[in-house]
């Protein structure tokens, strides 16, 4: 249930009144909440939230029980915190911002802005230190007037100085799922669509439309190029550089990332069964790695595959298959590279 915290009375607020209210406000104990058009004397609740007499939070804003908000933060007019949120000495919430229930901040942390649309986070997500969430995107064709949307799930581990930005237009958002783990120092552009526990290793950048789907793993230092597609359980080397599709369950590598070969480590400890894992490597052998020179063209080796009986009664075969083909629909841009062997 929202609460709306009362830090200070009549039309003025500044950081010279927040600091005149430890006395009368902060002692007692005792706090105002508005609820439904009701004041509620919070002495009695079992969970009082706590302010330091050094932040800044505007009567406007809407706190939840149990929330911590310690020196120097400083909490916008439209924010709503959820109950048990902890907001560590130097972390921001600006603009139109929600976050849910027990979410973190820790120090240095900033999550949205003053420019039209909202920023929405879930529950129990953590904030790392100097992690930037929920700003405008940087994009020439993004104009300032416009709303920008950032929506990010439940149970996300943001570590240090991370940026994710909002997106570029009306009509799209920038989304990220549930229960990723997104290390240091990386980027998540405007209008991304990441799935779910996906782990971002330090310094991997996405460019813009990237989109992400299920436990995908990063190795550091890896880039994304604008509109690529990240199959789920795919694996992406250190350093790589990716600027085509990564279809399901496959591994890339490379300056200009190749495809290395089916992602059996991840396969393995993500429960897949012996004949799913044999059934991908035999289409990815057939697919990838004929040494025949007579086995005809890529379209002739994919058909071939889309058409063996046994193979297609596999569900995560006929998954790749068809992650395979939606790279190259209209608008994609095809998957990275492969290996050409050579017969002679």
């Amino acid at each position: 249930m929202w609460r709306l915290r009362k830090v200070v009375s009549g039309s003025h607020f500044s950081f010279s009144s927040a600091l005149r209210i430890r006395s009368s406000f902060y002692q007692s104990r005792t706090f105002s909440y508005i609820a439904e058009g009701q004041r509620v004397d919070t002495s009695t609740t079992s969970k009082p939230s706590f302010i330091h007499p050094s932040a800044i939070v505007h009567p406007n804003a809407v706190i939840g029980e149990g929330v911590s908000i310690g020196p120097f933060c400083s909490v916008g007019s439209s924010a709503k915190l959820g109950s048990g949120c902890q907001l560590y000495p130097g972390s921001h919430v600006f603009g139109s911002t929600e976050l849910g229930d027990n979410c973190t901040l820790m120090t240095g942390a900033v999550v949205g802005d003053e420019y039209p649309g909202c920023t929405v986070i879930g529950s129990n997500n953590i904030i790392g230190y100097h992690a930037v969430i929920g700003v405008k995107c940087q994009d020439l064709k993004y104009k300032p007037e416009d709303e920008c949307f950032l929506e990010v799930g439940h149970n996300n581990d943001i570590r240090e100085h991370t940026s994710i930005h909002r997106s570029s237009k009306l009509t799209d958002r920038t989304v990220i799922g549930d229960g990723n783990f997104i290390m240091g120092s990386c980027h998540i552009a405007h209008d991304c669509k990441i799935g779910n526990c996906n782990i971002f290793a330090n310094n991997t950048l996405l460019a813009g439309h990237v989109e992400v789907e299920d436990y995908v793993h990063t190795a550091g230092a890896t880039v994304v190029h604008q509109f690529c597609h990240l199959g789920s359980f795919s694996f992406l080397g250190g350093g790589s550089v990716v600027s085509q599709d990564v279809p399901k369950y496959m591994m890339v590598a490379g300056e200009r990332a190749e495809l290395r070969g089916l992602n059996l480590v991840g396969l393995t400890r993500r429960g897949f069964s012996v004949v799913e894992i044999g059934g991908l490597r035999t289409a990815y052998r057939k697919i990838f790695m004929c040494f025949d020179a007579n086995a005809g063209s890529f379209e002739e080796r994919l058909a071939e595959v889309e058409q063996h009986e046994e193979l297609v009664n596999v569900p995560a075969v006929r998954d790749m298959l068809q992650s395979i083909r939606s790279s190259f629909m209209q608008d994609r841009r095809g998957i990275c590279k492969f290996r050409h062997w050579n017969f002679s």
